[in-house]
């Protein structure tokens, strides 16, 4: 198949704003082909972000604002999708399309009674009508409707990227969200184990912010959390949230590691210094994560390496701490592998976007638990729409 440019826009968890990536995109030899050309990260204003977090942390809203933020981060995605073919002196026309994450306000994917339910919201409509270009989206209720967790849904990325034959990896991003990947050496697709594994930065960021009285909106390289000593008696209190210890496959967001979490935790953490509350924060995320390897991927079989990325691979205590957490695995962020670990999310969706584009099914059964593989997807057409032409391998 021929190569194809693409976008991916991803925002995340963190609601700090839209990465976007440009990446040359083909198959050969059965096996995936990328190479990234640019990357951009465009923060939201401070108004921008409190309206989503609004949103996104389980308040009353009015359908209204749900529907002007929806247009209005269709608008944000598609100026972050222009400037970044203008930066990349690249003319929208030779784009094939766009892969569009949106921005999650909800996901609940077992629910009691009735059917999961998720939402994601920045209309590919306006992406699309913007761009000029074809913007495949909404790519979570697909697995849904197949009984899966509509997430993680990068896995697949991951194994087309990383896979070794020899050795047994994982990729873990650390976003507002961590989520693992387990890619065991000698098996294929079908064999991949991918959870998340509970908060990344989300818990850490929401004390930081609240610790500095709104000054600092993370702990930068770690410094809060190398200063301050982890209260073990709070650490082992909160790791018996039932969360944890709940088999994969599964996923969570903020609706249980949100506002309502962070506020508790900064109750029970009140005695503390402002250092020790984020150094405590910091161990939950790490021992979170070292827990899931031990309960889940070290009965599937041997583990020689895991590779960070996301925004939590640039705090270096993250890794440190999980490193000595799993001192038998080595640890490595992708940059040492010649990846810009802030790009693979967004990266991700322009490929999800290009399997959609070529009817190929893109969720991994073991990471959702999905009844059967799916193409995952909803395209908006856009003035260079070719998926006739994609399908038929032109």
């Amino acid at each position: 198949m021929p190569t194809h440019t693409l976008i991916g826009l991803m925002s995340g968890t963190s609601h700090d704003g839209i990465d976007a990536v440009l990446v040359d995109i083909s198959f050969a030899r059965q096996r995936l082909q990328t190479h990234q050309r640019m990357f951009r990260a465009f923060p939201y204003t401070r108004p921008v972000r409190e309206r989503l977090l609004r949103l996104s942390q389980g308040a009353a809203v009015p359908a209204a604002e749900v529907a002007q933020v929806n247009v209005l981060l269709g608008e944000l995605f598609a100026k972050a999708a222009l400037k970044l073919c203008q930066a990349a002196d690249l003319s929208c026309e030779r784009v094939t399309a766009i892969g569009s994450h949106g921005h999650t306000i909800y996901h609940q994917p077992r629910q009691r009674p009735g059917p999961g339910s998720t939402l994601q919201i920045a209309e590919p409509a306006v992406i699309a009508a913007r761009t000029g270009i074809t913007t495949v989206a909404d790519f979570r209720p697909a697995d849904v409707a197949m009984g899966g967790e509509g997430a993680p849904l990068v896995p697949y990325v991951h194994y087309a990227l990383f896979h070794q034959p020899r050795r047994s990896v994982a990729v873990h991003n650390i976003g507002g969200i961590a989520n693992l990947s387990y890619l065991p050496a000698q098996h294929g697709l079908d064999g991949v184990l991918a959870f998340d594994t509970g908060p990344g930065n989300m818990v850490i960021d929401g004390v930081v912010q609240a610790v500095s009285q709104g000054k600092k909106l993370y702990d930068r390289d770690g410094r809060l959390a190398r200063r301050g000593r982890v209260h073990q008696p709070l650490l082992a209190e909160l790791l018996r949230h039932p969360y944890f210890r709940r088999r994969p496959p599964k996923s969570t967001g903020r609706e249980e590691f949100g506002e309502p979490y962070i506020r508790d935790f900064l109750s029970r953490a009140s005695r503390l210094s402002a250092e020790d509350q984020v150094a405590t924060a910091t161990a939950l995320t790490v021992e979170s994560m070292a827990r899931a390897y031990r309960r889940f991927v070290y009965p599937q079989g041997g583990l020689d390496e895991i590779m960070l990325t996301g925004g939590g691979s640039l705090n270096p205590v993250l890794g440190e701490w999980l490193a000595r957490a799993l001192p038998q695995v080595q640890v490595r962020r992708l940059e040492d592998l010649g990846f810009e670990s802030q790009a693979l999310e967004a990266l991700a969706f322009a490929v999800l976007a290009y399997a959609t584009l070529h009817g190929m099914p893109s969720n991994v059964l073991g990471a959702t638990g999905a009844q059967a593989p799916v193409v995952l997807g909803k395209v908006v057409p856009g003035r260079n729409y070719r998926t006739t032409r994609l399908q038929r391998g032109g």
